[in-house]
């Protein structure tokens, strides 16, 4: 099946479970594409990239600082850890608006020009999960990947919701949480829309909200632990995840635990860099440094414009 499209895909899977509303069989649910891709002079360069939790399909996913992230890095292969889009939120109201048209044409425009696409569907994306083992439009559909990164290491690649607790032994649970949560990111674009208009940078409420409480630590610490445990088990070095949108690398009983977080809170990747080296990027501090980089550019150039009127 590696002819089908992915926009094809993602229809097929819907019809398995349950209809989209304003999202026919012909497509006619998409808008058009509106931010056109960007080509800076100089793109950041990294073996291997890995991005989860982008919730496409709900509010709270940051479509416009992801659409940057991608016009701005270039690797050979690029890790989709689940959670791309939000198909529990789409099943009970639709939301597809054309940034989200813009993220997707980005991806299968990277496979199409010979980047490896893997996507591990996670929990939110779960109707991808029967299509597991196929390729459609370039893009490699797992269940997992063992990932070899250039010094030699190897790391197991799963989104991480089987080993969620509340997912496993109370899924109506998790229902529950999801749409709290999803009313604390409505309140959290409320806010950054708020933070653009006084020209301030990306801030993530519930970012800090889930640091404060004592229980939502616990829960990232135990999951952080169990992740990494199985993993040892299976006789790797190390484990990449998401789900729980806290990006985090470290040592935990001799494995490497890396969690690339997610793009409705801190907005982050993982990357690898030529050398093995892994890296979090924080983008929203990646696009203040190059904003103040080019009005440094812009002052200086002004400057040297001045001094040789002068002269």
């Amino acid at each position: 099946m590696s002819g089908v499209s992915m926009d094809g895909l993602m229809r097929l899977a819907f019809d398995k479970g349950a209809a989209v509303k304003g999202w026919d069989a012909d497509g006619a649910g998409f808008p058009p594409f509106r931010i056109p891709e960007v080509i800076p002079e100089k793109r950041l360069r990294y073996r291997t990239i890995f991005i989860s939790d982008i919730h496409l399909g709900t509010r709270g996913c940051n479509a416009e600082l992801l659409i940057d992230f991608l016009d701005h890095v270039d690797c050979e292969t690029l890790y989709l850890v689940g959670d791309i889009i939000d198909g529990w939120r789409l099943k009970k109201r639709h939301y597809w608006p054309a940034s989200h048209n813009d993220v997707v044409w980005r991806v299968l425009k990277r496979a199409k020009r010979g980047e490896r696409v893997v996507y591990i569907p996670g929990n939110h994306d779960e109707m991808l999960r029967p299509f597991c083992g196929m390729d459609f439009g370039g893009v490699e559909i797992r269940h997992h990947a063992v990932h070899d990164t250039a010094d030699g290491r190897r790391l197991l690649v799963l989104h991480g919701d089987e080993f969620d607790a509340v997912m496993l032994a109370h899924r109506w649970l998790a229902f529950v949480g999801d749409a709290a949560y999803t009313a604390l990111m409505r309140l959290n674009v409320v806010i950054n829309r708020v933070r653009r208009w006084m020209n301030l940078p990306y801030w993530s409420l519930s970012k800090i909200a889930k640091h404060k409480v004592k229980n939502a630590v616990e829960f990232i610490g135990q999951f952080e632990e169990l992740v990494a445990k199985a993993a040892g088990q299976r006789g790797v070095d190390g484990v990449v995840c998401g789900h729980i949108h806290t990006a985090e690398m470290r040592d935990i009983s001799g494995v490497a635990y890396y969690n690339d977080g997610d793009w409705v809170e801190g907005c982050t990747a993982l990357v690898e860099h030529e050398d093995g080296r892994m890296e979090i990027l924080h983008w929203p501090e990646e696009m203040a440094k190059r904003k103040a980089e080019e009005t440094r550019a812009a002052e200086q150039a002004g400057q040297d414009v001045s001094v040789a009127t002068a002269a």
